[in-house]
């Protein structure tokens, strides 16, 4: 999980744009993906913004940003042998080079599926 703060919208099509962000990450990673989608929020009901999230058969990557706020969050849940961490450092570089004043307020890692392998 990473939140940012100091996100500016790279133009009007801002949830596109990261859309595919995300999508190329996940190709570069090798993960498949099986859906992606993306949802503008003009202000009206929520503040201006988007989410953005892209399925994988491993499990999803998402973005959820208020820009009028400056705020994005980028989940990477995995299963299997698919790397979520090298995904979300390959998102954070195609960000932070687009905005150079991101800043990471939080990064953590789980550990997922805890329980023991049955057999």
């Amino acid at each position: 999980m990473l939140d940012l703060t100091g996100y500016v919208s790279p133009g009007p099509d801002e949830g596109a744009w990261v859309l595919t962000v995300l999508r190329e990450a996940v190709a570069r990673s090798g993960a498949r993906e099986v859906h992606a989608h993306v949802e503008s929020f003009d202000g009206v009901l929520s503040p201006p913004g988007f989410a953005a999230v892209v399925l994988l058969d491993e499990s999803h990557l998402s973005a959820h940003c208020y820009s009028d706020r400056g705020w994005l969050a980028i989940d990477c849940f995995t299963c299997g042998g698919t790397n979520a961490e090298g995904i979300v450092d390959d998102v954070l570089s195609a960000f932070t080079s687009q905005m150079p004043d991101l800043v990471v307020q939080q990064r953590a890692v789980m550990n997922r599926f805890l329980h023991p392998e049955e057999g």
